[in-house]
């Protein structure tokens, strides 16, 4: 949601940081993979128990996120490979974060794996309808809007990250926002398809 109606606010500086990147000659690409190294330390970073430097990397990789497909759409070089390399390392990057706390917190794990399979509920609905309707906006596939999208994970996955004693509480709403998301998705695929 916030992805969707909040990005206008920040846009701005995401190009900024996209002109400034690209004057130093720096890639769409190479920022992909700059935010998904980053990203993926912050998962690690749980394991040291380092959680506001967990939360500082996953926060800083999701910008460079944003950055990369600016750089992109700058010089009309949005490419399938980069959309593969950003959707794939999106999730990895989750992923890390999620494997990171359930390393740590083993009595939350079962709802941990609760909340994979509805981000993979969530995601495969999305993906799907990409793939089945004509490309628009500014991004190189169909995005479907929803309660829960990246921001809102970030979100979660810093407070489960900040919070272990409310870990419980707030991967429960996670994942009640996450469901919430596919479903809503998947009503809006019955619609468009």
């Amino acid at each position: 949601m916030l992805d969707t109606h909040a990005r206008r606010y920040i846009q701005p500086i995401i190009d900024l940081t996209a002109d400034f990147l690209d004057r130093l000659t720096i890639t769409a690409n190479q920022v992909t993979i700059a935010a998904f190294v980053m990203g993926v330390f912050s998962g690690v970073t749980i394991l040291f128990e380092q959680p506001v430097l967990a939360v500082s990397l996953l926060w800083f990789s999701g910008f460079l996120d944003a950055v990369d497909g600016s750089i992109a759409r700058k010089h009309n070089a949005a490419s399938p490979w980069g959309t593969l390399m950003d959707i794939t390392f999106d999730r990895l990057v989750e992923l890390s974060v999620i494997l990171g706390l359930a390393w740590c917190y083993p009595g939350v794990r079962f709802l941990l794996l609760l909340l994979t399979a509805g981000i993979i509920f969530s995601m495969t609905v999305f993906l799907t309808v990409g793939a089945l309707v004509e490309k628009k906006g500014i991004k190189s596939f169909y995005y479907q809007a929803g309660l829960a999208e990246r921001t809102e994970g970030f979100i979660f996955l810093s407070l489960m990250t900040l919070f272990p004693g409310w870990i419980n509480i707030f991967t429960s709403l996670f994942i009640l926002a996450v469901t919430f998301t596919a479903l809503q998705r998947l009503w809006e695929a019955k619609r468009i398809l």
